[in-house]
């Protein structure tokens, strides 16, 4: 969180600065990066009502993409694979899972309590809807958590097994030596791919989610 505030206040001030000049250096990073979320992702998916939760979104998003990041450098003094650890995960789907509650519209809640099916499915759909609405910050808890952990065991199963196989003969151990260092190299760099797509996707599922809590539908218009 440190890192982050420091970072963004860091390119506030350069934009007050540098009112209506290009961007340079970290604005222009986060520039493009914040306008693509902005306009790609979270308007599409919230709909007319988006700025309202576009810093919302753009926290979740950033908080998420610096930690993954963070998780990756193994020597960081007190760091930790942040959002590999389950409670971190837990409390950012609880963040979205409140805040969908809060926002939805009556057609959020008619669609749930009053879904337009024939009344005999009722029993049958309603605890299906009520179960979906828990399912979801489910979801996105476990989704996020378990692909970082993956590539993480990943890892450390290709370091492992320099020490597996130097058990059996120092020889071994120098051989499986540059085949784990190569492929936990090559997991390293796919692991900067998953840190930007798992913020973007836990992003885009919190934005849909706030988009379905805020749709309305105007049956009139249908006729």
């Amino acid at each position: 969180m440190i890192i982050l505030l420091l970072i963004l206040f860091a390119v506030k001030r350069a934009y007050t600065k540098r009112e209506r000049q290009a961007p340079k250096g970290l604005q222009s990073l986060l520039e493009p990066l914040i306008l693509f979320m902005r306009d790609e992702v979270i308007k599409p998916s919230v709909g007319k009502h988006y700025e309202r939760f576009v810093p919302l979104l753009l926290t979740i998003f950033f908080f998420i993409f610096a930690n993954n990041l963070l998780g990756l450098i193994p020597l960081i003094p007190g760091g930790a694979n942040v959002t590999g650890n389950i409670a971190i995960t837990l409390v950012l789907a609880v963040i979205v899972f409140i805040v969908t509650q809060f926002i939805a519209k009556k057609d959020y809640w008619r669609h749930i309590f009053l879904p337009d099916v024939p009344k005999a499915l009722y029993p049958i759909l309603i605890p299906i809807e009520i179960l979906g609405v828990f399912t979801k910050p489910i979801v996105l808890c476990l989704r996020l958590f378990a692909n970082i952990t993956a590539g993480h065991i990943i890892i450390l199963g290709f370091f492992s097994l320099i020490f597996i196989f130097g058990q059996m003969a120092p020889a071994g151990g120098f051989g499986a030596s540059v085949f784990s260092m190569a492929f936990a190299l090559f997991m390293s760099l796919l692991e900067l791919l998953v840190a930007f797509l798992q913020a973007y996707v836990f992003t885009l599922l919190s934005a849909l989610y706030f988009g379905m809590a805020l749709e309305e539908h105007h049956h009139e218009e249908a006729h």
